[in-house]
């Protein structure tokens, strides 16, 4: 046993360095100039850098976006699969699979070959503009949609994980004795009980839009990951301090929703 426990904590230690070398490195190479001495000019520049607060934004808006059209597609599906079509599982669970076998590369390649059919084959169709619309630079819809693609493997196991520890043929049946219209039932009966896995889905799918750099790259548009990796060409120091920032607060929002996750399930076990 104790042998057992001295292989655990060593492949626990050796991870830990895994991770944290390199972020310490990135945080000595932030405050350590050569010539100055120790200096935190890097994070104190960073709201104050031109385009830093427009990219944060416009990545927080396309995943707040992405978040609730990938939720609205996938709750009433796997919810609906769960109840009345289980051998539909197996192709929706290979669909929804898919974005991880295609690579962003060849997702952003078909991206852009069907954008230009609008300025080729529908320049004098009203189909146009809405070719012109999802391309906005202050809300590009179309980063939108190729998100939504991207996180839906991420999405479908964290609610299929939620719905397989939840009941919900008898949820949905007792809020449909006493009245409920079915999508009252789902509203109020079932995604209570799927707060958890709510929670997961929203924070993997906020991750991922934040991270994004290949299609937003190619598409030309300028999110948070594209921003800094502009900034690192005349700016090295202050990029990794983003990136390093960035990094910090994506763990505290994780700690943060591992917590409330933890208490919701003490909640409704007492």
């Amino acid at each position: 046993m104790a042998r057992l426990n001295l292989w655990r904590w060593g492949v626990y230690g050796l991870a830990g360095l895994y991770f944290l070398v390199p972020l310490a490195a990135s945080i000595v190479f932030t405050v350590d100039v050569p010539g100055q001495g120790l200096t935190f000019d890097a994070y104190t520049q960073i709201f104050s850098t031109d385009g830093f607060v427009t990219s944060l934004l416009l990545s927080l808006e396309l995943a707040l976006a992405t978040i609730v059209i990938v939720l609205l597609l996938m709750v009433p599906a796997t919810v609906a699969l769960r109840l009345g079509s289980p051998r539909l599982r197996p192709v929706v669970e290979v669909v929804c699979q898919l974005p991880l076998v295609v690579p962003p590369i060849a997702l952003v390649a078909g991206i852009i070959t069907v954008l230009k059919w609008g300025p080729e084959h529908l320049s004098h169709t009203p189909l146009f503009q809405t070719f012109v619309a999802i391309q906005n630079p202050d809300f590009p819809v179309v980063l939108v949609l190729a998100y939504v693609v991207m996180a839906l493997p991420f999405v479908h196991r964290a609610l299929d994980a939620g719905l397989r520890a939840v009941d919900v043929r008898t949820l949905v049946e007792a809020a449909r004795s006493c009245g409920a219209s079915w999508p009252q039932a789902l509203v109020r009966a079932v995604l209570p009980n799927l707060r958890g896995a709510l929670l997961n889905s929203s924070f993997l799918t906020l991750a991922l839009v934040l991270g994004e750099f290949t299609v937003a790259q190619l598409l030309g548009f300028q999110p948070f990951a594209v921003w800094i990796v502009n900034v690192s060409g005349s700016q090295a120091q202050l990029s990794v301090a983003v990136s390093v920032l960035s990094l910090l607060v994506t763990w505290v929002l994780l700690l943060v929703l591992a917590g409330f996750g933890g208490r919701a399930r003490t909640t409704s076990r007492g």
